[in-house]
């Protein structure tokens, strides 16, 4: 799916973080799996975390225990995962096949780049800084960077300000439907990244992104289409 001539004035890429750049999914599962083992339950497969793992602490609580955030114990549980989590987040995560490359070229091309993701700065600092695939990034906006998350577009305008870059001459590209709703708020060109943490139920032809990848070397073909 292409937009002709939509991408013609992108100045600047911005990228949601887990399941987009990074596979996350295997700390992530490896976080709540840890409380499950502390509580004599036995672990679950990766497999029945990964479609929730761009949700975060909630998603993956709600596989593990069957608890919505509205249970009186979230909280609880919340921190304890956040906790687990700080612990193991960087020992089997990595970037997606192809990941490498983009950015490479992206930084051959002089297009400039950055993250925004729902992920805390707790989180979403220590992991970039951990990794150097985001050396060359201009900017990393968290989940709590501003007052605002995705699906709100606040995070992402604040990206653009800080690259100096009108939101009109930036692309957003992102694994989940907010990720979307949040860039055409912006008034950005979204990219949907389809090789991500889509759940079952997931439709990603219904958000109205202008394209989707199936993988991240796509994006250049759409770069070089512009």
């Amino acid at each position: 799916m292409l937009v002709p001539g939509l991408f013609g004035g992108v100045r600047a890429v911005l990228f949601d973080l887990d399941g987009t750049l990074i596979d996350s999914a295997p700390d992530l599962g490896a976080a709540v799996n840890k409380m499950r083992l502390d509580r004599k339950l036995p672990p679950l497969s990766q497999a029945s975390y990964r479609p929730v793992a761009g949700a975060g602490a909630r998603g993956l609580i709600g596989v593990a225990f069957d608890m919505s955030p509205e249970h009186d114990e979230f909280a609880a549980m919340r921190e304890e995962f956040c906790v687990n989590y700080e612990q193991c987040m960087t020992h089997s995560t990595y970037a997606f096949a192809g990941v490498p490359e983009l950015i490479a070229e992206l930084v051959a091309r002089d297009l400039p780049w950055g993250v925004v993701t729902n992920k805390a700065s707790r989180f979403s600092i220590p992991l970039t800084r951990a990794m150097p695939l985001f050396a060359s990034a201009r900017t990393v906006i968290s989940g709590d960077t501003t007052a605002h998350a995705k699906p709100h577009p606040e995070p992402l305008l604040e990206a653009a300000r800080r690259l100096g870059i009108e939101p009109a001459h930036c692309m957003y590209v992102g694994d989940d439907e907010r990720d979307i709703v949040a860039g055409l708020a912006a008034g950005m060109a979204t990219v949907v990244a389809t090789y991500g943490y889509l759940g079952e139920e997931a439709d990603p032809s219904s958000w109205g992104a202008h394209a989707s990848i199936n993988s991240p070397g796509a994006l250049l073909q759409l770069l070089a289409k512009a």
